[in-house]
């Protein structure tokens, strides 16, 4: 009967790559947590319940779920202004936990709304400010208890507060921060089997419990199952609606754009495609479980996913196994994450704050349309020192309106997409009729009309992707497009990187200056398409193609 549900035959690797998942998801859920401002605990709460629900009604197979470092950042935030407002922790719980909450409904009701097909229309820039500011933000933050010492709760402050470091450090936990640190980044060298960041845990906490150095740990957390968290929730004053709201909103857009961003990850790795709408009510369904237990909201784990995958993990049972394996944890070895030092937890989440820096983005800011580094350097700035919701409005906002004075000044809009061989009924170009007639079913062309950016991007990834591995070569007719952007530039890369890997040649025609300037900038040319196939006119792409594959 269970074969009707469920094939056995991936039960051995979905134990194995929930197991490991839950492995290294353990150390990053407390540390999560105690960045939250909620303690070790609550990001342990928050791992099992979105591990767990998020897997079994989610649309990503193989998606391993729970805190992530920008849903832990603004959870943060969150924290911070609730005690400000209210003037303790235990005053404001009632409006954490009714932020969380809504936010996990709300992205229940983006599933159910189709509001997925529409996230996918942030621009590059955008994306990529906030996620380097997210990352600077870990990083600003740990850097006082890397050190031993307390830290205050924004990065601006920290900045201010940095002669103190030099003054007062407790070499101790820097000498735990540092050994975290080295064993995170060595330890991969010696063996990928068991993850670093556990290994890194375990022997610096032990390693400071044994010489019983006097250093900040986690200190006391509950053990056994959970309360529930609702008391608070009907005594929110009305004067935190609109905190409530605006974290709310910006959890739940975030937590899904993170989220899908791994599940495409998730689909490229396993050759599937997942369930977008499907994966944002599971999301929702997990993170208001999570909220109303007193956990930290989360999303899709990228690294979490990722070793799930490796590990032979191939169904929704992986990802629940992972969440149940915390769920063990904290039955059973709750009370030793206690001893953890909190310079240990600050050496983990470092790195990870480094890891999710755009480092791509920023190494191209100086070669990217000068709008585009403008919008990514601006969200960067505000989200590092000032408020992440205004941070993606203001990039938004930005973005659209330089697009849209540029399409202005171009005097086209709009893109559309055809293919030699004839899509939805689509008649070939006069001038490639002779050729298509020929060999329609070994070269496909692609029609661009007006600028790349990134209202179009996604649409033309999907339709590349359509295009069969049979196809030897694949033309891009680029006579009419004008202008292209940081979002179009990545979109093509990988296009063109997709179809080389699947064995379809890509050849350009038409290249106008500003986009070869561009596609050059960044290697594309000549990198990924040498000079020698990037062609003036179709009919000396035609000859060249019947040339080299002997048509």
């Amino acid at each position: 009967m269970i074969s009707k549900y469920y094939d056995v035959k991936y039960l051995k690797g979905d134990l194995t790559g929930g197991l490991v998942a839950g492995v290294v998801a353990l150390p990053l859920a407390l540390a999560f947590g105690v960045q939250s401002g909620l303690g070790a605990i609550a990001g342990l709460y928050g791992a099992i319940a979105v591990g767990i629900f998020a897997a079994i009604f989610g649309g990503t197979a193989t998606q391993a779920s729970g805190p992530t470092g920008p849903m832990t950042v603004v959870s943060a935030a969150l924290v911070a202004s609730a005690i400000e407002m209210t003037g303790s922790l235990d005053n404001a719980m009632g409006i954490i936990i009714l932020t969380f909450l809504i936010g996990g409904l709300l992205q229940i009701i983006f599933g159910f709304l189709n509001i997925a097909s529409y996230i996918k229309y942030f621009p590059y820039p955008v994306v990529s400010g906030f996620m380097s500011g997210v990352g600077l933000i870990i990083i600003i933050l740990q850097i006082f208890p890397f050190a031993g010492l307390s830290s205050a709760k924004s990065t601006w402050l920290v900045m201010q507060d940095l002669p103190r470091l030099f003054t007062e450090f407790n070499w101790q936990a820097l000498a735990l921060g540092g050994l975290t640190v080295a064993i995170y980044y060595l330890f991969p060298l010696i063996t990928k089997v068991i993850p670093s960041a556990l290994v890194a845990l375990v022997v610096a906490s032990v390693t400071s419990y044994f010489l019983q150095w006097d250093v900040p740990i986690i200190g006391e957390i509950p053990s056994g199952l959970p309360e529930l968290k609702v008391d608070g929730l009907f005594s929110v004053s009305p004067d935190a609606y609109f905190l409530i709201g605006e974290y709310a909103l910006v959890l739940a857009v975030l937590g899904s754009i993170d989220s899908l961003l791994t599940s495409v990850i998730a689909d490229n790795m396993t050759k599937t495609k997942h369930n977008s709408n499907r994966e944002l009510i599971g999301q929702g369904i997990g993170n208001t479980i999570a909220a109303i237990f007193g956990g930290i909201p989360g999303a899709g784990a990228t690294k979490g996913t990722v070793v799930n995958i490796n590990s032979g993990g191939r169904t929704r049972v992986s990802g629940t196994v992972h969440g149940l394996f915390l769920l063990a944890v904290l039955l059973g070895l709750g009370t030793l994450a206690a001893y953890i030092p909190l310079s240990v937890l600050a050496g983990l989440l470092i790195p990870i704050g480094f890891k999710i820096i755009d480092t791509k983005g920023l190494k191209h800011l100086l070669v990217v349309p000068r709008a585009d580094a403008v919008v990514l350097i601006l969200v960067l700035l505000i989200t590092t020192f000032g408020s992440l919701i205004q941070a993606v409005g203001i990039g938004l906002l930005l973005a659209s309106l330089l697009f849209m004075k540029q399409a202005s000044d171009i005097g086209e809009q709009g893109m559309e997409v055809g293919t030699l061989a004839g899509f939805d009924g689509e008649k070939p170009w006069q001038d490639e009729i002779e050729f298509y007639n020929t060999y329609k079913d070994q070269v496909y062309i692609k029609h661009l009309y007006g600028p790349l950016f990134f209202g179009f991007t996604s649409h033309f990834q999907n339709e590349i992707k359509n295009i069969p591995a049979e196809v030897k070569a694949l033309i891009i007719r680029m006579d009419r497009v004008p202008y292209i952007d940081q979002s179009g530039l990545y979109a093509l890369e990988n296009a063109v990187t997709d179809l080389e890997d699947k064995g379809v040649m890509v050849v350009l025609t038409g290249l106008q200056e500003q986009p070869h300037d561009k596609l050059e900038s960044i290697d594309i040319i000549p990198d990924l398409i040498p000079e020698e196939e990037n062609f003036k006119t179709i009919n000396e792409a035609f000859d060249y193609l019947k040339t080299k594959f002997k048509l």
